[in-house]
């Protein structure tokens, strides 16, 4: 008699054998990079540094997005950020210190090492400083602060990430709502004075 094989068709609850999961692949963007620097940043970072009254996390996420980046020697010496960061480094918490003097250290070496080989730079153009800085003044005044006071530029520059570093209908939108917030509710520009209400926080409950 004839053997016969009988195949049944595989039902959808069959289990398969697995195969190898596919590789993801993330690609870098230019900002990315170590050796690029966007100085807006550096500077977005050395105003979180340097406001009294930061939030530990504040501080620590300032210092570990600086560790990311290679400044050249002319970076650092326009902004001063390597005078900031040589400041953290005796900070009374430990762990901003140590990740302080890290980045001190990476730097020194970094410049040390490699003098004659700058960092790509990416900076904002005349008109958008510009705007930039008008939106500062009208933050000042809204404040009751003097004139290039650290902390109305430290809400400006909160904004103009949040804007993806653009003079767009969406940053003067903010800038417009920051400033009535601070004119006409006393009880946040009180926080924000004393810290209570820290500056992302307020910037990113603004954002439309």
């Amino acid at each position: 008699m004839d053997r016969f094989v009988v195949r049944r068709a595989r039902s959808p609850e069959s289990p398969r054998r697995a195969g190898p999961a596919p590789r993801a692949y993330r690609q870098a963007t230019l900002e990315s990079l170590k050796a690029v620097v966007v100085v807006e940043d550096i500077k977005r970072w050395k105003s979180m540094l340097e406001l009294p009254g930061q939030p530990k996390e504040n501080l620590i996420e300032a210092l570990e997005e600086l560790k990311k980046k290679l400044p050249s020697k002319e970076v650092l010496l326009s902004t001063k950020i390597g005078h900031t960061v040589n400041k953290m480094r005796k900070h009374s918490d430990h762990d901003v210190a140590s990740l302080a003097k890290d980045i001190y250290t990476e730097w020194r070496t970094f410049i040390k090492d490699h003098s004659n080989k700058p960092s790509i730079e990416v900076r904002s153009d005349p008109k958008t400083e510009a705007f930039r800085k008008n939106a500062r003044k009208l933050l000042c005044e809204a404040l009751d602060l003097e004139i290039d006071h650290p902390l109305a530029e430290n809400i400006e520059r909160e904004a103009f990430h949040l804007s993806s570093r653009l003079i767009s209908a969406p940053y003067r939108r903010m800038v417009r709502a920051l400033v009535f917030s601070l004119k006409h509710k006393p009880e946040i520009q009180a926080e924000i004075k004393t810290g209570t209400l820290s500056v992302p926080a307020f910037v990113q409950s603004h954002k439309k």
